[in-house]
């Protein structure tokens, strides 16, 4: 699993933006930028559209004000999905990230099986990623929802 001042591994992902698909490489993204990543197990679900999407939206404009370029969400799910959920959650100032086949979210070793539920998809996490490093890294215990607020990401910076 990537632990505190490790350097991100590879990766891709998508986005649909008002352009079209855009493919980020990871490395490029978080290259030279303060970044709060956070991951959700999906979209849509319960916990993730009631309150942890909502705080890093209530919160944006504090996350940036301590120094943060940029607020991105990534779940196990298509970039049509992750478009559809920013835009129900009104999540304008967000990165709504797709790794559609997990590849990211595995190389990151945050992977999870929930079987019936959806298969592979991420731990629930947020973390603090500056010049493509991880300086804070947030993971839940399973059906918890604690370390990875918005709150305590602000708190942390």
């Amino acid at each position: 699993m990537i632990e505190q001042g490790h350097k991100l591994p590879a990766g891709t992902l998508s986005e649909l933006t008002a352009i079209g698909m855009v493919s980020h490489d990871v490395s490029e993204l978080f290259s030279a930028k303060k970044v709060v990543l956070f991951a959700v197990p999906g979209a849509f679900t319960p916990t993730c559209s009631e309150a942890h999407l909502p705080g890093f939206v209530v919160l944006a404009d504090q996350l940036k004000a301590k120094g943060v370029d940029v607020i991105a969400c990534v779940s196990v799910n298509d970039a049509f999905v992750m478009k559809a959920w920013g835009d129900a959650q009104n999540a304008s100032e967000l990165m709504m990230l797709a790794d559609g086949d997990a590849s990211f979210t595995k190389a990151l070793g945050l992977d999870m099986d929930t079987a019936g539920f959806g298969g592979i998809r991420s731990q629930r996490y947020a973390m603090i990623v500056d010049n493509g490093v991880v300086t804070q890294l947030n993971v839940e215990a399973p059906k918890s929802f604690e370390v990875s607020t918005a709150e305590a990401v602000l708190s942390a910076l």
